[in-house]
């Protein structure tokens, strides 16, 4: 039975969630000169060194006015799982509630914010034998393939997996080859995650009409190519331990600006293309937070007077957000 809020005596803590361009980082750094609070990134992307300009990093003078915790943490050659992340963010809410601060945990992966307040379901290991048996196969006959055969045996992982991405369908066939259940199935379970320290308020920034926020895609992506975007990637490419397929370089706009300047794409399909894929990922992030029946919703454009209002109120009067 769900704890009744009145009598939850934890001390409060802030989510703030929402697709690609909707405005999270600046409604966070509005509060963060408002209110004592500590910001936590829930950023795939945030996380890697030398990836700024197209993860939409805060650049190094805001970063030091106001910190984030699990920015800048990894090299890009480095993996950084989702286990990790839930296990560090309860670090960094510890760290900012000894410290007497309201943890603010804002971004949009919903992995990351998945593992954290759900936990991750258990399910079969890497094998690498089977990796490699996929990987010849894939060599022989195409993802495509392979993307194929996963619509046969889990249609629902095949409908969120893009067929141009070889990494997740590898790791969908291997756990269904080494269980002979789909991944699905085993991600349906739910790992049943430790109680968080914290009573926590879910704030969803979203805009009503997509059209506004198609806008903001295209526009971000063009500010990014005018502060360097692709010499930022081109910087990336000179580094040997970095390839095409890491998680890092598959990140939503780095995917395609690595093949733009391998060759494979020319510069008008390049922006296609890359704004195509923040549009599909701000899609599956809206799909994923309409789940979220706990979270309050604001548009921002129209909303942000109701939405700093929700967090004076469940803040308390003691912590008014003004101007």
């Amino acid at each position: 039975m769900p704890t009744d809020p009145r009598c939850d005596q934890r001390p409060p803590a802030l989510a703030l969630m929402g697709p690609t361009a909707s405005g999270k980082t600046a409604f966070a750094l509005w509060m963060a000169e408002r209110l004592p609070v500590s910001l936590i990134s829930v950023d795939s992307a945030l996380v890697y060194r030398g990836m700024d300009i197209g993860s939409a990093k805060p650049d190094a003078a805001t970063l030091t006015r106001f910190p984030h915790a699990l920015v800048d943490i990894r090299e890009p050659h480095q993996p950084y799982s989702a286990a990790e992340f839930a296990n560090d963010a309860r670090s960094a809410i510890d760290v900012a509630l000894a410290s007497g601060r309201i943890p603010l945990l804002v971004g949009g992966t919903g992995l990351y914010f998945r593992a954290l307040l759900q936990g991750l379901s258990p399910m079969p290991e890497s094998d690498p034998a089977l990796r490699a048996q996929l990987a010849d196969e894939a060599a022989r006959h195409g993802w495509a393939h392979l993307h194929a055969e996963l619509q046969q045996v889990d249609p629902k992982a095949a409908a969120r997996i893009h067929v141009n991405d070889p990494q997740r369908i590898s790791r969908a066939l291997e756990v269904y080859r080494a269980s002979g259940k789909p991944i699905s199935v085993w991600q349906s379970g739910g790992g049943g995650a430790e109680r968080l320290p914290v009573r926590l308020l879910r704030l969803v920034l979203a805009p009503a009409d997509r059209a506004v926020l198609h806008q903001r895609i295209e526009q971000r992506l063009d500010q990014m190519l005018a502060e360097g975007f692709l010499d930022e990637v081109a910087r990336l490419r000179h580094d040997p331990r970095l390839h095409a397929d890491l998680p890092s370089i598959r990140a939503v706009g780095y995917r395609q600006a690595w093949q733009h300047l391998e060759g494979e794409l020319d510069a008008a399909s390049f922006r296609d293309q890359a704004i195509f894929a923040t549009r599909q990922l701000a899609k599956r992030q809206l799909t994923w937070l309409r789940g979220d029946l706990a979270a309050r919703r604001f548009d921002p454009a129209t909303q942000m007077k109701e939405l700093s209002l929700a967090v004076r109120e469940f803040l308390g009067s003691t912590m008014p957000l003004d101007g």
